[in-house]
């Protein structure tokens, strides 16, 4: 048996609150957070996604047999699943990430499907159309899209590497589908890369208003990184927004076997190189950023940005304020954040600044944050703060 592979055969070993083998695959795939909207029932769809070419929204999975997938077989399922076709054969766009759970054991699909069936309560909840005009809205071009960028076939193993990395890589890759969100996207709208073979796969990309950053060359422990997805904290960083969400909604359940894996292999992507000179902020924007860090944010973050073990972030070498793109570090400041509710964990609250600082002050600010205590990024803009600012007051 290949131990890396059975997400089916966990599912007893999360303890107290043990959930059965299809559960475990649907907490590892994060279904929820797509498939639930957030006044809506569960798994009953109606969540918006924007796109270039107009808002769509997640489907019904429950098996309610008028508007989910009750009428499935396990074929139709699976077919949707690893192919992006549904059953009346029209095809899924692909922000419903089949390119991902393409590389998912038939083990583990089955017991989803099973899940889904026997274990979730029906709704029956009419499917949202799309909001894409015609003839954009016609989908056979996306069986040409599928001819292009998908690659089927069920994750290999690497013999070269351990098991661990291995189960790391399946997750990543498979279900978990951590390049929907960390790898940039081409002219098609599709990842540019679904394994660590291509050097732009989980290399930072924008997303919905933020920026998911690059997870290549991660400066953190094994054990905090293993926190960070237990309980959306470690000792020096926290997590918050979409991220949170797949914490409070996945990465949370999983064991920490699983956890462990899925470190060791993200721990072995080298960043990419990067020779590029990054531009220093003026000594006007480090003097003015310097004096509304002493007032509004040192209280928490300390004088020098060291934070507080396990409860206020380090701001040196902080990924999200180091990041390429500074659109999530913005929404932050702007904005305020909150790390996960786990089953462990209350919630703990920064309050936007938005409200205090004009665009230039609050771009003064970040532009002192990615020029002190060793972090070397480039300045921010007061015309990126306020592009942030006004998709935040729509």
């Amino acid at each position: 048996m290949k131990p890396l592979m059975m997400l089916t055969l966990l599912a007893t070993s999360v303890g107290a609150n043990a959930m059965s083998a299809g559960e475990y695959v649907a907490k590892a795939g994060d279904c929820a957070a797509c498939h639930t909207s957030p006044q809506g029932q569960a798994l009953a769809g109606g969540m918006r996604f924007a796109t270039p070419l107009g808002n769509i929204y997640a489907t019904n999975i429950t098996p309610d047999k008028t508007h989910g997938i009750g009428s499935y077989s396990f074929e139709d399922f699976d077919k949707a699943m690893r192919q992006g076709i549904a059953k009346d054969g029209h095809h899924l766009y692909p922000a419903m990430p089949y390119t991902s759970y393409a590389k998912m054991t038939p083990e583990d699909m089955r017991a989803l499907y099973d899940y889904l069936m026997t274990e979730v309560k029906p709704q029956s909840v009419e499917n949202q159309k799309s909001d894409i005009p015609w003839p954009l809205s016609m989908r056979w071009p996306l069986g040409i899209w599928n001819s292009l960028f998908l690659q089927e076939g069920v994750y290999q193993p690497q013999s070269e590497k351990g098991d661990e990395w291995n189960r790391g890589a399946y997750l990543v890759q498979g279900a978990g589908h951590c390049g929907a969100c960390h790898t940039p996207r081409g002219w098609a709208m599709q990842e540019q890369g679904m394994d660590q073979a291509e050097l732009r796969f989980l290399n930072g990309a924008e997303l919905d208003g933020w920026y998911a950053p690059s997870l290549r060359g991660l400066n953190v422990s094994k054990d905090d990184l293993v926190a960070l997805l237990k309980s959306g904290r470690s000792r020096h960083a926290a997590l918050s927004g979409p991220m949170g969400e797949v914490v409070t909604h996945s990465s949370q359940y999983l064991t920490d076997s699983d956890l462990n894996g899925i470190a060791t292999y993200l721990l072995s992507l080298e960043a990419l190189p990067n020779d590029a000179k990054v531009k220093a902020p003026t000594a006007a924007s480090m003097q003015s950023g310097a004096q509304t860090y002493a007032r509004y944010c040192s209280t928490c973050h300390n004088t020098k940005g060291e934070g507080v073990d396990y409860t206020i972030p380090r701001l040196a070498g902080n990924l999200t304020v180091n990041a390429d793109n500074p659109q999530t570090l913005i929404r932050v400041v702007l904005d305020g954040a909150q790390t996960p509710v786990t089953q462990q964990h209350m919630s703990y609250g920064m309050p936007g600044y938005g409200w205090a600082l004009d665009d230039r002050q609050a771009a003064d600010l970040m532009s002192y944050l990615r020029g002190s205590w060793g972090n070397k990024a480039e300045p921010v803009t007061a015309e990126q703060v306020g592009k942030v600012r006004k998709e935040l007051d729509k």
